[in-house]
């Protein structure tokens, strides 16, 4: 792979991790618990969203095409299945706001560490984009935390928020999952380090905030998938085409619709 091909990799899979978690947090506007959550939930999917935005602007610059509106939305909706790079943890739809929350804590504690990796990118505009999205970061964590302090103290509400994160466990592998071409992407500067190097820090993190054990996952292979392809970046999960149905309600009603 070129250098340009797996830079373009490597920020694809970045772009559509953050555009696929930004919709299922404005999912729950509406039926979030009260009223508050329907509000930050939108908000920081809103952020999320917008990181996502930044993100296709820079790929489609890769690609030689002016990144407008009307581009960004292509790249964003218009590729077949295949040609996503998500993992299967934003894929993955919940109906249990437990689930959501953790895997909103989960997210973004990856999410800030991945951030990090190219805040000094040899791409000046990568590194512009990371100083504003780690600022809004510290904003979703603060919030996350600010939850997870309440419902960890409750029993009740502890118990049901370990058997939500026992769901998303199993999916944070593929979170970390590296992407074709990030050897070489690393190599030019883009980023400083490669995204399963996060996967140690981010177990243990995970089992320091919720006082769990978290399996050593860590030593699976770099590329962190299974025999059925479950962690595989380029496997779409059945989740997938009803989310990007719903995500494209509003374009097929309407193609010239941006967003």
């Amino acid at each position: 792979m070129s250098g340009q091909g797996a830079i373009r990799e490597y920020l694809l899979a970045f772009a559509d991790d953050e555009h696929l978690m930004g919709q299922q947090h404005t999912e729950w506007i509406g039926v979030a618990p009260f009223l508050e959550e329907d509000l930050a939930f939108s908000s920081i999917g809103q952020d999320e969203l917008g990181h996502a935005a930044l993100l296709y602007e820079l790929v489609l610059e890769l690609d030689g095409i002016e990144p407008t509106d009307t581009a960004v939305d292509r790249l964003a909706y218009g590729r077949p299945s295949r040609e996503y790079r998500c993992c299967r943890l934003v894929e993955y739809t919940t109906r249990d706001w437990a689930e959501a929350l953790a895997r909103h804590w989960v997210y973004d504690t990856f999410e800030a560490a991945r951030w990090r990796l190219v805040a000094d990118s040899s791409l000046t505009r990568l590194a512009a984009v990371a100083g504003k999205a780690l600022q809004e970061e510290a904003f979703h964590r603060r919030h996350a935390d600010a939850l997870l302090d309440k419902l960890l103290a409750s029993p009740e509400a502890r118990t049901r928020m370990l058997g939500a994160l026992e769901a998303i466990l199993p999916m944070v592998p593929g979170l970390c999952g590296a992407v074709a071409g990030e050897a070489e992407a690393v190599r030019r500067g883009v980023a400083s380090a490669p995204t399963p190097d996060l996967l140690g820090p981010l177990e243990k993190a995970i089992a320091e905030r919720f006082l769990v054990e978290v399996s050593g996952s860590g030593s699976r292979s770099g590329s962190h998938s299974t025999a059925d392809g479950q962690f595989l970046r380029t496997v779409r999960s059945t989740d997938f085409e009803p989310l990007m149905k719903r995500m494209r309600e509003v374009l097929d009603y309407d193609p010239e619709a941006v967003w």
